[in-house]
């Protein structure tokens, strides 16, 4: 039987009430996401903010069970 894949994942949300995220400062999350092993499945706006809700997944091996981490927080 083949072995089914588990993964980790994380939600959180960058932005702020009155100040939408910058270009460069999303692209900056992204990549720092990106080395850190999360693949971005979903970016959904917040409707009427300034938010965005991020939505990623990584597979789930050994040592991310010991050792889970949240993404860097961006505001």
């Amino acid at each position: 039987m083949a072995e089914v894949e588990t993964w980790d994942y994380c939600v959180f949300t960058v932005g702020g009430v009155i100040r939408e995220v910058k270009d460069d400062e999303f692209e900056a999350l992204l990549n720092s996401l990106g080395e850190q092993g999360w693949e971005i499945i979903s970016v959904t706006p917040l409707q009427n903010t300034n938010r965005l809700k991020i939505v990623g997944k990584r597979p789930l091996t050994a040592a991310v069970r010991r050792h889970r981490t949240r993404p860097e927080s961006f505001t």
